[in-house]
């Protein structure tokens, strides 16, 4: 059977492999937020905003994050077609079911700030970096990201990290100075991660 492991021309993903690529990059990034919210921390993007909402008004970090994208799906549908849309949605929808009932499945005692925002990080941008191979995203600002590097060439974990940091700005009205620090660690590690590894020039499946 052949897995497509050495090939070297540019080859399709089918239904499965789109289906465990969504799934396995979503769930990866959902432990990535469980971190960050483990430590009371935030990240940018529409999560960034989910954050902000739970902290601030004690709202469903789920609800909020699912409730913000809807805007973006017009946008993914219109730029990036019906199979991105159609898979970013699913997701999204699974990204907001397994922040509410995660926890319950998964109980983490505690960690540290800086190594909350590291390690969520790191795992919420290889997550993401999953869902950008299949032709998919978590939404939002990662959408706007996706069309703006297909658009001009702009490398999208570049644009994500300038939108995040103007997010990040407002964790100052609801969380410390280190927290909002934490913060910013764990979105510098989420951004060069993708910066660094999601590049055109070098995947060739589709």
């Amino acid at each position: 059977m052949n897995l497509g492991i050495w090939n070297t021309a540019s080859a399709k993903h089918s239904l499965f492999e789109d289906a465990q690529g969504v799934f396995t990059g979503t769930v990866l990034a959902s432990l990535g937020v469980m971190l960050l919210a483990k430590a009371g921390l935030l990240t940018g993007g529409v999560a960034g905003m989910a954050f902000l909402l739970h902290y601030a008004f004690g709202w469903s970090f789920g609800l909020g994050f699912f409730v913000i994208n809807l805007p973006f799906y017009w946008l993914a549908y219109k730029r990036l077609g019906l199979a991105f849309t159609l898979k970013t949605f699913c997701a999204i929808g699974l990204l907001a079911l397994l922040s509410e009932y995660q926890p319950k499945l998964l109980d983490i005692a505690s960690v540290h700030p800086i190594w909350a925002a590291v390690l969520g990080g790191l795992l919420i941008g290889m997550g993401m970096l999953a869902l950008f191979r299949h032709r998919a995203s978590l939404g939002g600002v990662g959408i706007l990201a996706l069309y703006l590097q297909d658009k001009f060439g702009w490398r999208a974990g570049l644009v994500q990290l300038a939108i995040d940091l103007c997010i990040l700005a407002l964790a100052f009205l609801v969380a410390s100075p280190f927290i909002v620090l934490c913060s910013v660690i764990g979105a510098l590690a989420l951004n060069f991660f993708i910066a660094v590894n999601h590049r055109t020039d070098r995947y060739i499946a589709m």
